[in-house]
């Protein structure tokens, strides 16, 4: 086996399969390497937008997705204590359905489109225990492969697509930027038998200080989430002693204004419920001197966004074209470095920042009903609003058109 590359990119999932495409087509040889076996799942909402559609179409596999038993999505509904704002999700590149497809698919379908590349090598199994350096910069990375034995590979450029724990991070001493805490705990539950609100639709109900998320995913199960304030640790003892019975009282008892309940109770638990506590949103300096990270190994913001397939994604497709904008990478990597994180904080920043107000789980105000009353009352907000999670236009042209409609009532 070759022991020298262009580039290593360490985890197979979304980001690093979709990377080692990209880089593939631009004629590097990618070493791709994933500690696990896959098909492989992970804890993730699964869910991404039509924009992130056209992205997998771009890459090759959308057809291939639709092919797993994948409900498709068209509209979104909000529930702010009593105010409904609901519509159908704005149209962007051509797409107009979102999705929210199993991480044992969307993952094991990309990596199986990247290992069809013949300028793509890639081993699972593999752990990552060292990088290799060349004076002060990265060079390549020492592991162990699937039978324990350590191999040594070189590259120009080592990658860490590999998570919120991220191993290349932490070894190439990434300096965090930015942190803000979640005040949230943060329960997963696939359910079979949740039946559908009318038509199959992403929803978020907020009441108080809790929070229900639901998405339809692959083999007619729903992805069933409920928050609730991290200081409530009563609570979480009860959801470790017995997570479905708490999960359903919390659902039943805070979403009693909603269909939730009556949909909970004719539903099935179908895998364990998984929690996520005491996470941070976080950025983190993103290029060094060979290497970079993408993916939630760079920044990481509330799951409720459902941003993070996207953000995957699309920071491949950002680094990549970095890199292939900037010839000669390996020998400039302080002007690499600069363009990469300028143009990832110009993309994902605004969101980031959304996800870090929406982490803080702060009971809606008298102002913030107002304003949902409002929205709700006009398609037109309505449509903006939604088009912010598809990029179909950004949080500043929502706020223009909630001041056009005030203004046209004054």
């Amino acid at each position: 086996m070759n022991k020298s590359y262009d580039v290593i990119i360490t985890g197979a999932r979304c980001a690093g399969s979709a990377l080692s495409i990209y880089l593939a087509r631009a004629g590097l040889r990618v070493l791709l390497l994933d500690r696990a076996a896959f098909p492989s799942d992970t804890l993730s909402t699964n869910t991404f937008f039509n924009n992130t559609a056209a992205i997998l179409r771009e890459i090759g596999v959308m057809d291939s997705l639709l092919e797993t038993n994948v409900t498709p999505v068209k509209a979104i509904k909000f529930q702010f204590e009593d105010r409904v704002i609901e519509g159908p999700i704005p149209v962007v590149d051509g797409e107009d359905t979102a999705y929210c497809i199993r991480r044992t698919y969307l993952d094991h379908l990309l990596l199986q489109h990247a290992r069809s590349h013949d300028n793509i090598t890639v081993m699972e199994e593999f752990r990552v225990k060292a990088l290799v350096y060349d004076g002060d910069a990265v060079a390549g990375v020492i592991g162990e492969d699937s039978s324990s034995t350590e191999q040594t590979y070189s590259a120009s450029l080592v990658v860490g697509a590999d998570g919120r724990n991220s191993t290349i991070r932490r070894l190439a001493n990434s300096q965090l930027k930015i942190s803000s805490p979640s005040t949230v705990a943060i329960y997963f539950g696939y359910f079979s038998g949740f039946k559908h609100e009318n038509d199959p639709k992403f929803e978020v109900y907020k009441r108080k200080d809790n929070m229900a998320i639901l998405f339809p995913t692959s083999d007619d199960l729903y992805v069933v989430v409920a928050n609730f304030p991290l200081e409530n640790k009563s609570l979480i003892d009860l959801f470790k002693r017995n997570p479905e019975n708490s999960m359903r009282e919390l659902l039943t008892e805070q979403f009693s204004n909603t269909t939730i309940p009556a949909r909970l109770k004719a539903a099935k638990l179908a895998e364990p419920i998984k929690g996520l506590l005491g996470y941070d949103n976080y950025w983190y300096e993103g290029m060094g001197k060979g290497w970079a990270l993408v993916g939630d190994a760079i920044c990481f913001k509330d799951p409720g966004m459902a941003q993070g397939i996207h953000d995957a994604l699309c920071g491949a497709k950002i680094l990549a074209g970095v890199l292939a904008g900037n010839k000669g990478w390996s020998r400039q990597w302080g002007r690499v470095a600069a363009d990469y994180q300028q143009a990832m904080e110009s993309e994902f920043m605004v969101r980031f920042y959304m996800g870090c107000e929406l982490s803080k789980n702060e009971i809606i105000t008298e102002q913030q009903d107002a304003v949902n009353k409002l929205v709700s009352a006009h398609p037109s907000a309505i449509e903006k609003m939604l088009g912010i999670y598809n990029y179909a236009n950004e949080p500043a042209d929502f706020e223009n058109e909630l001041v056009k409609i005030m203004n046209s009532l004054s």
